[in-house]
Formats: C-alpha cells, sequence, structure tokens
C-alpha cells in the first residue's frame, strides 16, 4: 500500500497525468523516489518548473503513505495501472488516467460496457429511446456507462438500474462531489448496482473545462459509444470523437432534419457513425449473443388501484394532477397511493410532482 500512497499523491497534483506519470516512473523507477527528488532530478525528468513548483506545494500539506487509509475512511477506492482489476478496454486507451478513484463497485463483467450519451435538452424521442435502448442493454449483460449529466445521461443510468442492470457514472469532479446536485439520489442508486469514477482527486469540484476529458474515460471504458440526441455543439459528439480516436464502435440515433437535436447525430452518420435504429444492432457489432442475462425481479404484490395508476401511466410521464383527473381521487388519497409505489419501485418520480411506470415492470 505504500507505493500506492505515491501513485495518490501525484494524482493531487494539478498537471501531473498519464504522459508525466510515465515520465517520472521512467526516470526515478518507482514514485516514491520521485515524490523525495529535488528540483534539479524532477527538471531532469521532463517536467516544468511549473509541474515543479505544483509538487513542492503539495509535499507541504499530503503525507502519501497517510493516502490510503484516509480515502478508504471516506468510502472511496481507487486502481492504478498497477492493479489486475484496472478496467481492461480503459487500460487500451492511449493516455489511460494512472489513478482512477471510484465508489460503489467495478467487476469483471463491466468489461462488457456499452457508452449511452447525449444532450441535456432531450427531446421526447429521445428520452424513449434513451430508457429502451439503455433497458434492453441491461438485460443483456450490458453494464451502461454515462455522465450522470440532466437529459440523455440521467435517463440511461436510471433505465439500467430499473432494468437490474449495472452501470458507471464517470464525473467531471471528485467522486465525493455530486453534479448536478439534484441528482445525487441517482448517484445513491448508482452506487448499489455499479460505480461513480472519475480520474480527478477526491475534492475536485465541477469545472467547465474537467468535462471534455472525461468523456475519453466514458468512451475508453466502453467497447461502443452510442450517441442518441446531439446539437452542433453537444459534449456526446466530443466523447464521439474519442470513441472514434480509441477504435471503438460508434453508433448514432438518426432523427428529423428538422430537429436541432438531431443535427449531431445525424452528421455523425454522414460520417461513417453505425445508424441505430434498433439496440439490437448494438449487440450483433459487438459479437453479444441476445438472452437476457439479467433477470427481472418478481413483481410485487399490486392493489386494483396500483394497477389502475400503472394503466393511465402506460409509457408516458404525467405529473400528479393529470393522474388524480383520470383517476377521480384527492390528491391527498393519491400521494399516499404513489409514495407506497415509489417504494414497491412501481413507480418513478421524476422532477416537480411527474410520474412514469418503472421500466423494469412494463
Amino acid at each position: 500500500m505504500g507505493d500506492a500512497g505515491y501513485w495518490l499523491a501525484f494524482s493531487y497534483v494539478r498537471g501531473i497525468g498519464a504522459v508525466r506519470f510515465r515520465k517520472l516512473l521512467s526516470f526515478f523507477g518507482d514514485l516514491s523516489r520521485a515524490w523525495q527528488a529535488g528540483s534539479a532530478e524532477l527538471l531532469a525528468a521532463g517536467l516544468s518548473e511549473k509541474n515543479i513548483a505544483e509538487i513542492l506545494e503539495k509535499r507541504k500539506n499530503l503525507e502519501p503513505l497517510d493516502l490510503p487509509e484516509q480515502l478508504k475512511a471516506k468510502g472511496i477506492s481507487f486502481l492504478t495501472w498497477q492493479d489486475s482489476e484496472y478496467p481492461r478496454y480503459l487500460k487500451e486507451i492511449a493516455q489511460p488516467p494512472p489513478v482512477l478513484f471510484y465508489k460503489g463497485s467495478i467487476t469483471a463483467a463491466d468489461n462488457l460496457a456499452v457508452a449511452i450519451v447525449g444532450t441535456r435538452k432531450v427531446t421526447t424521442y429521445g428520452k424513449q429511446i434513451a430508457r429502451d435502448t439503455a433497458e434492453y442493454l441491461a438485460q443483456n449483460g450490458v453494464t451502461i456507462v454515462s455522465g450522470l449529466a440532466r437529459g440523455v445521461d440521467g435517463l440511461a443510468h436510471h433505465a439500467a438500474i430499473e432494468a437490474g442492470g449495472r452501470t458507471i457514472a464517470v464525473l467531471g469532479s471528485g467522486v465525493d462531489i455530486i453534479y448536478p446536485p439534484e441528482h445525487r439520489r441517482l448517484a445513491e442508486q448508482i452506487l448499489k448496482q455499479g460505480a461513480i469514477v472519475s480520474d480527478y482527486a477526491p475534492g475536485t469540484k465541477p469545472d467547465g473545462i474537467n468535462f471534455p476529458p472525461r468523456n475519453r474515460i466514458i468512451s475508453g471504458l466502453s467497447r461502443a459509444t452510442i450517441v442518441i440526441e446531439a446539437g452542433d455543439k453537444s459534449g456526446a459528439l466530443i466523447t464521439a470523437k474519442f470513441a472514434v480516436e480509441q477504435n471503438r464502435e460508434v453508433f448514432a440515433v438518426p432523427g428529423s432534419v428538422l430537429s436541432p437535436m438531431s443535427r449531431g447525430t445525424n452528421d455523425l452518420i454522414g460520417e461513417g457513425a453505425m445508424p441505430m435504429t434498433n439496440p439490437k444492432s448494438v449487440l450483433e457489432a459487438l459479437r453479444i449473443e441476445e438472452g437476457s442475462r439479467v433477470e427481472k425481479p418478481r413483481e410485487p404484490e399490486m392493489s386494483d388501484v396500483e394497477r389502475t395508476v400503472l394503466r393511465i401511466l402506460g409509457q408516458d410521464s404525467l405529473h400528479i394532477d393529470e393522474i388524480c383527473v383520470r383517476m377521480d381521487m384527492s390528491v391527498e388519497k393519491l400521494t399516499v397511493t404513489l409514495t407506497m409505489m415509489e417504494l414497491k419501485g412501481l413507480v418513478v418520480r421524476e422532477q416537480g410532482m411527474v410520474y412514469r411506470q418503472n421500466a423494469r415492470w412494463m
């Protein structure tokens, strides 16, 4: 664990990424020697004066040997290039993160992963595609990777969880800082069926410049990337670009030429991405046999009122007031019913008092 502490220490130093980690390892042989080296040696190893100044500053407040236990106390785990459990496909990219921080669990099953990404301003069309695709893939043993963002990302994570599958969220902040804050509850659910990961040290705030680089991890963990909807400047297009550079499959959902949210995906198809009109095509391209490898949970007991609510919801998301009108029921009584249904996992409450049926029972 002592050596791991020095890997952690350097990961807290701004500007020390995969390239400079390799320089340090090549020059010093191990990172403990590098941490204790003087300015002249660090300069000879290929670091800039700015890098050296950052290291010297961190040394004042960091004790490498204490870091592993400090992280453990916070429920944070980590993997380095040296660990056999380090995600296989992520390790294959050009510059994999030297240290990957995570909460939850990373398992061998996550080597079969697909990224689902897209716009935050997702349309009704995009919502349905995101949910259906994530649910189908999760039911077939595929881990769903995304970025925990609003829109497509959140929908994909939710659907994977509801289908009983695994999902991984890659953050543009430390794993101890959930962004956006309204997804804290979703993050808690992800920890039970997957992991929250980041190459940014704990305590790192969600700065805008952090998000484009983290997209290489989303695609790097995945054997394929699916872009559901994306505008001209969507971050999802950056993820697709990284996937191409990493020699991974890229799928894009075709959309109306009149929809601003389909411009990016239609352009990707024009550039050679595979059009995805059915998620089964993703399994076929990856040579994965269809076969519902994730067993759906047993349906809980339901009252006649609860079954009526599910029938009214159907494939839609409805506000509680609309459900009240269709049920001819008081809002007080319906609130109790919906709360019980939410506890049973029959319905999911979205923003406000909007409810939809849990995908796992559809």
